[in-house]
């Protein structure tokens, strides 16, 4: 693989990785804004100009930018974050240069008409309502705003009816003028690409993003903890549990990641052997960390007959704690060698290379080698990954939200609630 990084005259930084042997190519923009950056009154922007993006510009219709990519085999897509916007595409060779010009063009020329703009938001409404009917989408929504409460971080991507509603073009205008700026744009491109003429192409066509900075987002805080039960007539009962995480800089992340994946990121998880292969009481359960440039959380989730939610939790508690100091070199070595080889697998898929050096320079200002991604993972140990979990079961009270019907959520939240504090607090000192 060769990477190369050539930062332009706008601010603007196009990397690229040369795949010698493929014959297609993954490319896209990234611009550091998301959802964290929005105003309460801009609740919703974020998504919303990501789907008008391709609802036409000053040289094409919304067909015309659909027609001409799958004209060539080619697809186009995007996504919305909490801390970045992606629109990428995925086309051979030949069509590189088309790629760039139909992606410069949605977010330079962007036509922001009036029929599409009230059409998609009936569409975002739509999404808002399947959201609402999904139980996993409900349940995450409310940790969120236990996580990260009157804060950007705590608010659903999609926004509300209400904030909505109140959008119109100038709105959007403003808000792309604001905030995609060339410093804060990256132009990621992995497969059969050659640097120079990508650089070229881009250099022509994303002139006018150019600029300073745009305003940076407020810094998250993570909440105080505490519990919400959400009742509705479900067959399961659903649960979730958060704690302070760290940020993507911290150097215990991959002391943290480890320590996850050993408690619930997988079928050789401690959770999943104790709390499904053993005792039956759940179909699905997993742990994760989610890291952000300033905060991070980890979460747990998992669903369970009503009934079952207070062993079920009791399981859950007891696992964490004893995970802590009871963590073995096996689990440790099998853990990381999961890391490395999604790591190693994800650099073999052109999409997932130019995703990665795009948000690697976003979060480090430059895209991690892969000799320095495992040897930070090689550095993990028994003890670095000990330590990292009591913090983590130290540094704040939990969020927990339960969601469903019976009696025994309310116990269960109250269970989750007294997770280890003391006793992690005091292995610290």
């Amino acid at each position: 693989m060769s990477v190369e990084i050539t930062k332009l005259a706008s601010g603007l930084t196009v990397v690229t990785d040369t795949m010698a042997h493929l014959e297609t190519a993954a490319l896209g923009v990234w611009t550091g804004v998301g959802g964290r950056d929005e105003k309460a009154d801009e609740h919703g922007m974020s998504h919303l100009l990501e789907h008008m993006a391709f609802k036409g510009t000053t040289r094409r219709t919304s067909q015309q930018i659909a027609e001409e990519i799958e004209a060539v085999g080619g697809d186009l897509n995007a996504a919305t974050s909490n801390e970045s916007t992606a629109y990428y595409a995925r086309v051979l060779k030949a069509d590189v240069p088309l790629a760039l010009d139909v992606l410069s063009d949605i977010l330079a020329n962007p036509s922001f008409d009036a029929e599409e703009l009230e059409r998609e938001k009936g569409v975002i409404e739509q999404e808002i309502g399947a959201a609402q009917d999904t139980p996993d989408d409900v349940i995450f929504e409310h940790l969120s705003e236990l996580c990260y409460p009157d804060q950007p971080l705590g608010r659903s991507l999609l926004g509300t009816p209400q904030t909505l509603a109140s959008f119109n073009r100038d709105n959007l205008h403003n808000y792309l003028t604001t905030h995609y700026r060339g410093p804060e744009m990256v132009v990621a491109a992995a497969g059969a690409v050659d640097h120079k003429h990508v650089v070229a192409e881009v250099e022509q066509r994303f002139a006018s993003f150019a600029g300073t900075p745009g305003p940076k987002p407020v810094p998250a805080m993570f909440g105080k903890g505490g519990s919400r039960v959400i009742r509705r007539d479900l067959e399961q009962a659903h649960l979730t549990l958060a704690l302070e995480g760290v940020p993507q800089s911290d150097l215990s992340l991959f002391s943290v990641q480890v320590f996850s994946n050993i408690l619930g990121g997988g079928m050789s998880s401690r959770l999943f052997q104790e709390v499904r292969e053993k005792r039956g009481l759940c179909y699905s359960i997993y742990t994760f960390h989610a890291a952000y440039s300033d905060t991070g959380f980890f979460g747990l989730y998992t669903g369970t007959d009503p009934a079952d939610a207070p062993e079920m939790v009791e399981v859950i508690v007891d696992e964490m704690n004893n995970a802590v100091e009871t963590l073995t070199e096996k689990e440790i070595a099998r853990s990381k060698a999961q890391m490395k080889a999604g790591l190693l697998m994800g650099m073999e898929s052109c999409s997932a290379r130019a995703e990665q050096m795009a948000r690697h320079i976003l979060a480090y200002g430059r895209p991690l080698t892969v000799d320095e991604l495992v040897a930070r993972i090689d550095a993990v140990s028994v003890e670095s990954t000990r330590n990292a979990a009591r913090a983590l079961l130290s540094r704040s009270r939990p969020a927990v939200v339960a969601l469903g019907e019976g009696r025994g959520l309310d116990t269960a939240v109250s269970l989750a609630e007294g997770l280890a504090r003391p006793k992690a607090r005091a292995l610290l000192h």
